[in-house]
């Protein structure tokens, strides 16, 4: 019963996938909803059926990648191929033979353009359908068995066939609507993607689109009615929009440019307005050489103009944002625009390496950027650090001698993993008050950590480097020890981040991606951030408790015994692994959910969910969304799910619509250090969190969690919603 579960699930999965695939999606009620529309020409339906099986079936068979064929990347150019040819031909044996092989032709076109387009990272889209018809239609016309079909001569007796009188009545109602024709051709072009030409296909695709994603289905209207008004303006024939195959292209472009490939924006809005001209001048010119031919364009100009604005995207030097090429692709315009928002936000590709400070304990910044001393001009982008007591002194009896400065001989830290370019040593540490004007930055050490940032730390305490030039660091090494050589009156830590590897090269504005800022009792985590003069910051403390607990290694198991609100009990089983790319994710076995996460080694985030938003591993997500490795009283951790992660459908419906332009939602997480206490046996430290929804100043979702770490694991947690709450422990 199991091994039919695993194999028939995957099977009608891939089956599903290969119609949403035709709009960029994955979701079910949407891939039902087209399989329907497909066999409003039941012939049609069933060759495209049979198609997608032969090639699902043979892509298998030839040992392709399992996961491609399930998200019906392989399935869904043969699909079209099949509802193309089986609306053409009479269905018959020597058709069915046809179709066997068409459907094998254009799976090896497929994967032929899924290596050669593939490899510029660009999408194959339907280059392959075109290809597998336009060989098969013109191959045809000498396969004297083939019969042309003449279903849709008769329409009304069709219908009466395959519903009886009900279907004529909801046809006839359909059909003589009092409709502008924009709206009329609008639907036909949503039919004609399936090969079916009437209101009611079009109808119910558009409700599927609405269904899937409310950006696309805006987008999809966009694209027509841009289109629509282009041809009234020009001139040029308006009934091909709607009674031929060319409308659908401006719909197809405007959801893949404006939502799928690129994060929806106004920018990615724009260009949809911008491509559609070139579309309708594509359509009519590739027309006219393949009416030659008595081919039609089907496809062709969605096709030319996704790929060429894909492929020139990746020529940009600047203005990567405007627009936004999608990084990991969600199959949901709404899901690229949150994930990707939310990652932006707490990540910063921006800034991709990242830096932490360059010492250990509390410093205090004593010059920062645009600083009054030297920090200006091309090296205002820059910091000073020294040691400070509780008095708010940097130095102990009267500072004359360099071993009264908390700082001096105290070690100095790579900020990140790198290579080390450039040390100058043998430099003398200045007695307290001298400065040494010719060797102005005195001992130094540079690190190379990309071909364009290196950081650079001067003011080095003469002799006192424990790595050498060519030698490679990992963030935390100890490279040498605080002096006062060069410029530099007392000593102190001098760092900046160039883009070049020359001493004197001039700053740029890099943050560091994470640190504690400690000011009036109050402690603050910052991410990518610059400390100011006057604050007083340090690197995350690790606690051994908490690293340990959220040390998730590929291949754990860990069991946990539930205690439902009803005094049910039950125990669940998670697993860790790692997916191709080096992904690391939690598995929940019985409800299938992944919860993806990252360890920067200072803090753990959970980065993507997927799977059943009813499943304990979810709430595990929202509760443990960001923790930090160390442990502080009196600090607060903020940040935010994405927005569709916790939102209800209304609110996120309402959302969807507005989110290119304004965003009105707010999704945030807090954590707060209810109680530090330590033991024989380690740390026991109590956290809470809690994940909340609001629009404006209303909260119209809130959850909490508790969070009790012992014996360095994860003893309990405990979630909190309305009135109920839910005790989990972790089982031996």
């Amino acid at each position: 019963m199991n091994r039919l579960k695993t194999v028939s699930i995957p099977f009608l999965t891939s089956i599903l996938n290969s119609y949403s695939q035709i709009f960029f999606s994955n979701n079910r009620i949407f891939a039902i909803i087209l399989l329907i529309v497909s066999f409003f020409d039941v012939y049609a339906g069933l060759s495209g059926v049979i198609a997608v099986l032969i090639t699902n079936g043979a892509a298998s068979l030839i040992g392709f990648n399992k996961k491609n064929i399930c998200a019906g990347f392989y399935g869904f150019n043969s699909l079209l191929v099949g509802l193309g040819i089986g609306i053409t031909y009479q269905f018959t044996i020597e058709f069915f033979i046809l179709l066997i092989f068409a459907s094998l032709l254009t799976l090896l076109f497929t994967i032929m353009l899924e290596g050669v387009i593939g490899k510029y990272g660009l999408p194959f889209l339907s280059v392959s359908f075109l290809l597998g018809i336009w060989m098969v239609m013109l191959a045809a016309r000498e396969f004297s068995s083939l019969a042309i079909s003449e279903r849709g001569v008769f329409t009304m007796n069709e219908m009466y066939t395959m519903g009886g009188i009900s279907l004529v009545r909801i046809y006839n109602w359909f059909t003589n609507l009092n409709l502008h024709e924009s709206i009329v051709f609008y639907f036909r072009s949503l039919g004609a993607i399936f090969f079916q030409y009437h209101l009611f296909a079009g109808v119910l695709i558009a409700i599927g689109i609405l269904i899937y994603s409310r950006i696309a289905f805006v987008l999809s209207l966009i694209g027509f009615y841009a289109a629509y008004l282009f041809y009234q303006l020009l001139g040029a024939d308006i009934n091909a929009i709607g009674y031929t195959y060319i409308g659908f292209n401006f719909i197809l472009t405007a959801i893949a440019t404006g939502g799928l490939f690129i994060i929806p924006s106004r920018y990615s809005f724009l260009w949809v307005l911008l491509l559609t001209p070139l579309i309708a001048v594509i359509a009519t010119s590739t027309g006219m050489f393949l009416s030659i031919l008595q081919l039609s364009v089907l496809s062709l100009p969605f096709n030319i103009i996704v790929l060429l604005f894909l492929y020139v995207l990746k020529f940009r030097e600047r203005g990567h944002m405007k627009p936004e090429v999608v990084g990991a692709q969600q199959y949901s315009p709404e899901k690229n625009l949150y994930t990707q928002q939310n990652y932006l936000n707490r990540f910063n590709p921006s800034f991709p390496v990242h830096l932490s400070l360059p010492f250990w304990g509390n410093y205090i910044v004593t010059q920062g950027h645009n600083g009054e001393y030297s920090h200006q001009g091309d090296w205002e982008n820059a910091w000073d650090f020294e040691i400070v007591d509780e008095k708010g002194n940097t130095f102990k009896n009267e500072g004359r001698f360099r071993e009264d400065y908390y700082c001096f001989n105290k070690p100095v830290l790579a900020p990140a993993d790198g290579w080390v370019e450039d040390i100058h040593n043998g430099i003398d540490d200045n007695e307290i008050g001298e400065i040494n004007l010719d060797q102005n930055w005195g001992n130094t050490i540079i690190i190379k950590h990309n071909e364009q940032l290196f950081s650079k730390i001067s003011h080095i305490k003469k002799g006192s480097f424990k790595v050498e030039k060519g030698s490679y660091v990992k963030k935390g090494n100890i490279l040498a020890y605080c002096g006062n050589s060069g410029r530099s009156q007392v000593p102190h830590i001098h760092f900046q981040v160039q883009k070049e590897a020359f001493i004197g090269s001039s700053t740029i504005d890099y943050p560091f991606a994470t640190y504690i800022l400690g000011k009036n009792n109050h402690i603050e985590l910052k991410s990518f951030d610059r400390p100011e003069k006057d604050e007083i910051v340090s690197n995350i403390v690790k606690n051994d408790a908490l690293e340990k607990a959220f040390h998730f290694i590929p291949g754990q198991k860990i069991n946990l015994h539930l205690i439902s609100p009803e005094k049910k009990e039950g125990k669940i089983t998670w697993s860790v692994h790692v997916d191709l790319y080096n992904n690391t994710y939690l598995l929940c076995k019985i409800s299938n959910a992944k919860a993806y996460f990252r360890d920067t080694g200072d803090i753990f985030y959970f980065t993507h969910f997927e799977g059943n938003k009813n499943s304990l591993l979810f709430y595990f997500y929202l509760g443990a969304y960001k923790v930090p490795k160390g442990a502080y009283k009196n600090m607060t951790i903020e940040d935010h799910y994405p927005l569709s992660a916790l939102n209800n459908p209304i609110l996120i419906w309402l959302q969807d619509f507005l989110a290119p332009f304004y965003i009105f939602l707010d999704t945030k997480f807090t954590l707060s250090f209810e109680s530090i206490n330590e033991t024989l046996s380690g740390s026991e430290i109590k956290f809470l969190s809690n994940a909340q929804v609001s629009s404006g100043k209303k909260i119209n979702k809130k959850i909490c969690f508790e969070f009790l770490i012992k014996n360095n694991t994860i003893d309990s947690f405990t979630i909190f919603e309305k009135d109920k709450h839910i005790l989990v422990r972790w089982a031996e």
